[in-house]
């Protein structure tokens, strides 16, 4: 017998060896508001299907939980992904990236024609007939050259090259009645699970619609992104030009000893675009009718803003404009003055942490030609201060305000919004790991962030990672929900960036012990980040957007 500690109970209850999850699972009372999905095992997410031989800590999860929604995602990529064969003989599905709360599938029918409303009612039946009959998920592990052959029989070459570049010399791979699929992480038992989901016609494909998690008996509500998915679509194109599709086309591009060449066109890129954000800029500074003075910059937490406003400087310099920066964050209320958060901590994120009115005033003297005395925030002593600081807008004379909060339309809602524009960082990854397997994008700045942190001594991985889920959550409140309002985007993810953060991020998640809970998501990241063959940073010029995480920016 082994003894096994639910901490949903924190109780022990003994059980035979070789017990699945889900058996162990019924004899633990505890409320079950939404469906189990999946469990960590000793902080390890794993299948509801995973015996037990040892003693264990198991956490049993739903989709509310990260772990739980991701392993309801890739079961529900493998329902579409069989559904669409089934219906459409021939068809290849790309599952591109998250957009609009769903993820943007497109697909590439034999006939090449579009997909239409009734390939997708043809799909979605399928779909509910396959739940409806609950079908079972079947996992094999096998040695990586039979899952190789498996699926190159098959002609999903995508898979051929992820696995065949990965150095390991068995791998898992899963079955959905007589449809095979490789998935990087654990799915539900079967397909009776996978009740919530939509499907709906988006651009030329189709959004597949997943749980709300904060109640995931129902969608989550769709919106509009076209901006978002434009700014996917171009990075997208890109690599498909350039042969890199996948993260197999990525190992393999290295193995050529082609790393420098992307490193180049990677920086080439960025460098273009923010070349022509500035010379957008620019172009309405000199118009006749409102010129513009103001821009306004802002992203997500490790989107890359502070070097990216440091490297549009100089491409406005170049255009003969000089930039004057101000920071929101010296506009912070004083201390004792932030909002909380229920639990009683400071809540920072919060748009009131922010003396926008104070901040608005200063902008309209800014721009009315005025000289300003303006704060500079002291993090040490939680006030502002004054007399360190005094601007003042000359000819050709840009205000570059950057913060969270910047695109929120009640920062500066007295400034006429034809004297502004207003840019939008984010680190949307358009490399996916094959066809069905997306990469989440906080995945990216998560990774960025827990390198920095480390390298700056800020804080440790395991305070990174257990702050980070509340990171997101301010995120989606006061700064995701005013992407759309941007005028210009920017994407800071870099080409072959997973294979450069592989080598700062190793020894950093492997530092973290099994026996808290932050494990679980080091573990993933680091099975995660295994998938990319490693490349080294010395040829990432100082100047590069990587430098602000891994180290040696020349930008103070």
């Amino acid at each position: 017998m082994i003894q096994i500690y639910c901490k949903n109970t924190s109780t022990a209850k003994s059980f035979p060896e070789g017990s699945s999850l889900l058996d162990i699972l019924s004899e633990f009372e505890f409320e079950k508001p939404y469906q189990i999905v999946s469990a960590k095992v000793n902080n390890v997410s794993q299948g509801l299907k995973y015996r037990v031989y040892n003693n264990k800590d198991v956490e049993f999860v739903d989709v509310r939980d990260s772990s739980g929604f991701r392993v309801y995602c890739r079961s529900l990529f493998f329902l579409l992904c069989k559904a669409a064969r089934d219906v459409i003989p021939g068809i290849r599905i790309y599952i591109e990236h998250p957009i609009s709360n769903g993820f943007y599938c497109n697909f590439k029918k034999a006939d090449k024609k579009k997909v239409s409303k009734r390939d997708m009612d043809s799909i979605s039946k399928r779909m509910r007939e396959i739940v409806s009959k609950d079908i079972i998920f079947h996992r094999f592990n096998v040695q990586m050259e039979e899952a190789v052959r498996i699926f190159k029989d098959r002609g999903m070459d995508d898979k051929v090259k992820l696995l065949g570049t990965s150095g390991e010399v068995y791998t898992d791979y899963y079955t959905l009645g007589d449809t095979p699929d490789y998935y990087y992480g654990r799915l539900v038992p079967s397909a009776g699970y996978l009740k919530v989901w939509g499907l709906h016609l988006y651009h030329e494909g189709i959004l597949l619609q997943v749980p709300d998690t904060k109640n995931p008996n129902v969608v989550a509500p769709f919106f509009d992104q076209p901006k978002t998915f434009n700014m996917f679509t171009e990075n997208l194109r890109w690599n498909i030009i350039m042969g890199l599709s996948n993260v197999g086309d990525v190992n393999q591009a290295i193995k050529d000893g082609r790393a420098s060449e992307l490193i180049q066109v990677a920086e080439a890129l960025q460098e273009k675009k923010i070349v022509q954000i500035a010379e957008e800029i620019e172009r309405r500074y000199h118009r006749n009718d409102n010129p513009l003075r103001a821009v306004l910059v802002t992203g997500p937490s490790s989107s890359g803003k502070t070097t990216f406003c440091k490297r549009l400087s100089v491409q406005l310099m170049a255009c003969g404009l000089y930039p004057v920066t101000i920071s929101t964050d010296d506009y912070f209320v004083n201390r004792v003055d932030t909002p909380l958060l229920p639990d009683g901590r400071y809540d920072f994120d919060n748009f009131e942490t922010v003396e926008h009115s104070l901040l608005e005033k200063d902008v309209l003297k800014l721009l009315a030609g005025e000289k300003v005395d303006v704060p500079v925030y002291n993090f040490v002593t939680g006030l502002r201060e004054y007399g360190k600081r005094s601007l003042k807008l000359t000819r050709g004379s840009v205000l570059l305000i950057e913060g969270i909060h910047a695109l929120n339309p009640n920062l500066i809602p007295k400034v006429p919004q034809s004297a502004y524009c207003k840019i939008f960082i984010n680190t949307l990854t358009c490399t996916s790991l094959d066809n069905h397997n997306t990469i989440p994008t906080s995945d990216n700045r998560l990774l960025r962030r827990i390198i920095r942190d480390y390298k700056k001594g800020a804080f440790t991985a395991v305070q990174t990672i257990s702050q980070w889920q509340s990171v997101c959550e301010a995120e989606k409140k006061w700064i995701l929900p005013y992407q759309e309002n941007a005028d210009m985007m920017f994407n800071s993810a870099y080409l072959i960036e997973f294979a450069v953060l592989r080598n700062h991020a190793e020894s950093i998640l492997s530092s973290i012990p099994a026996n808290c809970a932050e494990f679980s998501e080091a573990h993933r990241l680091l099975k995660f980040i295994h998938y990319f063959l490693p490349v080294s940073d010395k040829e990432i010029p100082p100047t590069s957007l990587l430098r602000e995480f891994v180290g040696g920016s020349s930008f103070k």
